[in-house]
C-alpha cells in the first residue's frame, strides 16, 4: 500500500485551536458499514450496552517542550552558543530522556545544553532523528525541574497558530489522567466529563485504565511512499493483570471492548495473543496497524479525527474499512467537523 492512498485534502479551517466547552458537547459522528449519523458526545451512552467495558489511557501529559541554548567550545576555545529547544519523546532512564531537537542538525554528542537552571549532556545522536540527552538530575529532581521549565507540547498545527497558555495546562489532559510520562494527550479522552464517566456508568458499562506514554513520534509524518517502509518510534505502557483479567471476562460474557483513542488501542492489541486472549503488558511497543491488520481484543474505537496520511488514520482505515473512512471523513469536512487534538470525535465499529 502506498501512503497516498491514505491522502485527502483538509481545509484549514476545520482544524481546531481550542476544545469546546463543555467538553461532552463536541460532535461525535458515528460510524458504521452501513451509514453515518451525527450525535454529539454526551450521547456516547446510547451506543453501549450493559456488560460493555470502557477502556480509557490514564496517562498524564507532561510539560515536555523545553526552549534552551546549545554550548559548545570552539576550535579557538571560543564559546560558542545557540537557541536550541527540545520535544521529550521517551525516558530511558531515571536521568536520560530521548528527544526531537530543533535545529537538530547543530547538535552533536557532547554539546552541553541550558534548559534554564536545567542542564544536560548530548550523549548520542540516532538516525531516526532521536537525540539523547542525559540530565544533571533524575527520577523525581527532573520530574520537578522539568515541570518548572517546560510547556505543554501543543501538535504543531496547533502551534504554529498561536502560543500556548495557561489554559492549555487544563484544556490538554483528561480529566482521569494519572501517570505522569505523555509528551501529547490521547485526545479522544478529552471529550470526557465526570458527569458523561457516571452515565457510562450507570447505564451497567464497567470502566477500566491502561497507560501508554505518547511520544512524539506521534506527530511525525510518515515520509515514505511505501506504508511497509515505515518505522515506528516505541512508546512505553502497561496493562496490569486484573485489568487484563477483567476484560476476558467481559469478552467471555459477550460484551465488547470499547476503547478510547488509539493508544489505548495499540497497547491492547499488543498485550493480546492469536486466540484473543489479554494479558498483562509492561514495556515498549511500535505496533503499526494497517489496512489487513486482523484486530484481536477490540470491538469499538472512539477516536477524534485524524491527519491525512498519518498512521492514526491508516489506523482507523484498518478498523472501519478505507472505504468507509473516506466516506465518514468527507462528510465530516463537508459538514464542518472540527478536527485533531482539540477537534469532534468520531464513534467507529469494526468494519
Amino acid at each position: 500500500m502506498k501512503t497516498a492512498d491514505f491522502d485527502f485534502d483538509l481545509p484549514e479551517d476545520r482544524i481546531a485551536l481550542r476544545p469546546v466547552e463543555p467538553r461532552d458537547s463536541a460532535r461525535l459522528l458515528v460510524v458504521r458499514k452501513g451509514g453515518l449519523e451525527d450525535r454529539i458526545v454526551r450521547d456516547l451512552p446510547e451506543f453501549l450496552r450493559p456488560g460493555d467495558a470502557l477502556v480509557f489511557n490514564d496517562t498524564r501529559v507532561i510539560p515536555a517542550r523545553l526552549a534552551g541554548s546549545r554550548h559548545r567550545v570552539g576550535p579557538e576555545g571560543e564559546a560558542l552558543s545557540v537557541a536550541v529547544e527540545a520535544t521529550l519523546h521517551h525516558r530511558d532512564a531515571p536521568d536520560v530522556w530521548s528527544a526531537f531537537m530543533k535545529p537538530g542538525k547543530r547538535i552533536k554528542p557532547g554539546d552541553r545544553i541550558a534548559f534554564g537552571h536545567l542542564e544536560a549532556a548530548v550523549v548520542s545522536k540516532g538516525d531516526d532523528g532521536l537525540i539523547t540527552l542525559r540530565f544533571d538530575r533524575a527520577g523525581p529532581a527532573l520530574d520537578d525541574a522539568i515541570r518548572a521549565v517546560g510547556v505543554m507540547p501543543l501538535p504543531p498545527y496547533i502551534a504554529a497558530k498561536r502560543a500556548e497558555d495557561d489554559r492549555d495546562r487544563s484544556d490538554y489532559q483528561t480529566v482521569y489522567a494519572e501517570h505522569d510520562g505523555s509528551v501529547a494527550a490521547p485526545t479522544a479522552g478529552l471529550h470526557f466529563t465526570p458527569a458523561l464517566l457516571d452515565a457510562i456508568r450507570a447505564k451497567g458499562v464497567s470502566t477500566h485504565a491502561v497507560t501508554l506514554h505518547v511520544g512524539a513520534g506521534t506527530f511525525l509524518p510518515v515520509k515514505v511512499d511505501d506504508i511497509a517502509e515505515h518505522r515506528m518510534h516505541s512508546e512505553w505502557g502497561e496493562v496490569a493483570a486484573d485489568t487484563a483479567e477483567a476484560l476476558n471476562r467481559v469478552r467471555a460474557n459477550g460484551g465488547r471492548i470499547i476503547c478510547v483513542g488509539t493508544t489505548s488501542l495499540r497497547l491492547l492489541e499488543s498485550a493480546t495473543d492469536p486466540d484473543g486472549m489479554i494479558g498483562p503488558f509492561h514495556g515498549d511497543t511500535a505496533i503499526f496497524i494497517t489496512p489487513g491488520y486482523r484486530f484481536r481484543a477490540v470491538d469499538v474505537l472512539m477516536t477524534n479525527f485524524h491527519l491525512p496520511k498519518s498512521t492514526l488514520f491508516m489506523l482507523v482505515s484498518a478498523f472501519a474499512g478505507t472505504d468507509t473512512m473516506k466516506a465518514a471523513y468527507a462528510h465530516a469536512i463537508a459538514t464542518g467537523y472540527r478536527f485533531y487534538s482539540y477537534g469532534d470525535g468520531s464513534l467507529l465499529f469494526r468494519g
